[in-house]
């Protein structure tokens, strides 16, 4: 699909004094001014960001009627169990709190759904078990703001429930003994993108002074907490949430004390990985290398493993899990490979993914751990709303969907809300979504659902958008320059990873696809003499077309430092290309 490049607009006499002011190179300040950075004190702010600029814990709404209700749990060893949800957002949040009510004295252990079985959030059946068990104290993270009856259910067993979320709160809240939530009703938290583990991390901040009866903590407690500031990150990057304000800080220590001083079970994942070989940890290194064999675990039903992984205290019990989440990555790849192969013949052969304004493709046994996964990949890909439902007609049970808005500015949440007559339940947020329904509404509901996408993109251009942050050569491209952009980091949501434009550039030799299955791309291109090696993830396509190309193109692309061996070299992530507008005369 065609994509349209659109320049950000720059003041060009604001970037120059920024220049002038804090001596940074013309493309950096340009970075800064998109960001909202417009003066030299607060380019120190934003590229330094102080753990000291967390607010208080017990601000955040909520945390002190829980605080009342689990620290006295604590001391008289009331039975507590922590109610996980079984993404990596959910582990780390339930290791944070685990790990902590553990070094605290009390009783606890935790509970984490099956996601095949169970699927998402607070189950009735999984209370009642846990009341025989002689848990009396359940407190969720990442779950249960839209649990009412299971929060009714609760108190009939005689049991306390605190939930600790940030998901959307439509209608009326649970009956709880504490709801600790960012965006709480009647609240005026000046931050509400806290994932589940920021969440849990300032819960179990607010526990720890509460336990040492000051602001100042213990040795072991100051420890844990430090380490419970990485899990924190890898929640908050896992859940795409904005790495904007508090978010941003979480991240930026988190990743420093994830380097410095790890989890056991997380020292293995990341030697697996070779993320431990990083002079610096990045947030990508969360995103593409100890997120997704988190993940994996709970798309593949064994969550519970991810959190044990998190809170392990013997080595060759974390090298066994390390290895085994490693495994089920792999297992999670390969049946991801299948579906999204399947669901894009289907998307060409049965629909016309270039102009549908959405699709729902369907499939008998596509795994529904994956389906998400691939829902977001042909979202990015056709630049549009993506729906992927699982059959299962030989049960008879409704089939299960999964979600991903894509590039457009649609909400997907209010679109099923306008098709909920054709549903049996639906859940999530403007990004992404589950939902569940009779096979036999499947093509009133494709037809519903669309109609409702194309309402709200009626006066939005068709196709994919990709905003350039600045024109830069490859001569800009100094080692000096681009570390100088890695300071921006952490790049996430809310802060993308800045991309770049250079025009007229050529291949130095012809591109060649690498990787499983020659989903990558990798090529060197040439611009005034300047050679660089660059990559382009996900589109081994492109090679075939790019090698049949004479002339010189213009490119987008991300710049990197790229670390191997001990070698460190400026490199780039294409991440479009087309044939030169203007071509230079050769």
């Amino acid at each position: 699909m065609q994509k349209r490049w659109r320049l950000l607009p720059q003041d060009h006499s604001v970037v120059q004094r920024l220049v002038r002011q804090a001596r940074i190179p013309d493309v950096v300040a340009q970075l800064l001014v998109s960001r909202g950075v417009y003066d030299a004190e607060t380019v120190k702010k934003f590229l330094h960001a102080k753990l000291s600029d967390l607010r208080d814990p017990l601000e955040l709404p909520g945390v002190e009627a829980a605080v009342a209700t689990i620290a006295p749990a604590i001391r008289s060893k009331q039975p507590i169990v922590i109610y996980g949800d079984y993404d990596a957002d959910g582990m780390t949040s339930a290791a944070i709190l685990y790990s902590g009510l553990t070094l605290m004295g009390a009783d606890v252990s935790y509970y984490v759904p099956n996601r095949l079985e169970e699927g998402y959030g607070l189950s009735g059946e999984a209370l009642q078990k846990l009341a025989e068990r002689g848990k009396r104290l359940v407190i969720t993270v990442d779950c249960g703001v839209g649990s009412c009856e299971e929060a009714k259910l609760c108190r009939s067993l005689g049991m306390q429930l605190v939930i600790t979320d940030h998901h959307r709160i439509d209608g009326s809240l649970p009956e709880a003994d504490a709801i600790v939530h960012p965006r709480l009703p009647g609240s005026s938290y000046p931050f509400g993108e806290l994932c589940g583990a920021g969440v849990a991390f300032k819960l179990a901040w607010a526990l720890c002074q509460e336990i040492c009866e000051s602001k100042r903590v213990t040795d072991s407690l100051r420890t844990y907490l430090l380490q419970a500031l990485s899990l924190a990150a890898i929640g908050t990057v896992a859940d795409v949430v904005p790495l904007v304000d508090e978010n941003r800080i979480l991240v930026t220590h988190g990743l420093k004390s994830l380097q410095a001083q790890p989890t056991l079970g997380l020292s293995q994942l990341m030697r697996l990985t070779k993320v431990d070989q990083r002079s610096r940890l990045q947030s990508e290194d969360i995103a593409f290398s100890l997120a997704p064999r988190l993940n994996a675990a709970g798309r593949l039903g064994q969550a519970q493993l991810g959190v044990e992984l998190l809170t392990v205290r013997d080595n060759n019990r974390s090298v066994q899990l390390a290895e085994y989440l490693d495994q089920l990555n792999s297992n999670r790849v390969s049946l991801e490979r299948s579906v999204y192969l399947a669901a894009q013949k289907q998307a060409k052969e049965e629909f016309d993914p270039e102009s549908d304004p959405a699709l729902v493709l369907a499939g008998t046994g596509w795994h529904l751990g994956v389906i998400g996964v691939v829902a977001g990949r042909l979202a990015e890909k056709y630049g549009r709303p993506v729906l992927i439902l699982s059959l299962d007609p030989v049960s008879g049970r409704p089939a299960t969907g999964s979600g991903r808005a894509g590039s457009r500015s649609v909400d997907l949440h209010r679109a099923l809300g306008e098709c909920e007559h054709r549903l049996v339940k639906f859940g999530g947020h403007r990004a992404a979504a589950g939902l569940t329904l009779h096979e036999a509404e499947l093509d009133a509901f494709r037809e519903d659902f669309c109609e409702a996408v194309a309402n709200q993109v009626a006066d939005d251009d068709a196709g994919i958008e990709i905003k350039v942050d600045a024109e830069a050569g490859l001569g800009q491209l100094t080692h000096q320059t681009v570390r100088q952009i890695e300071q921006l980091a952490p790049f996430g949501e809310g802060n993308p990873r800045p991309i770049l434009c250079a025009r007229n550039v050529r291949l130095a030799e012809p591109s060649r696809k690498m990787g499983g299955g020659d989903r990558h791309l990798t090529l060197r291109i040439v611009q005034d003499g300047i050679t660089v090696r660059g990559v382009a993830f996900g589109h081994g396509e492109w090679c075939e077309e790019l090698n049949a190309h004479e002339g010189p193109m213009d490119i987008v692309y991300r710049p990197v430092i790229n670390e191997f061996r001990g070698q460190c070299n400026v490199e780039f992530h294409l991440v479009d290309w087309r044939p030169a507008l203007t071509p230079s005369p050769v």
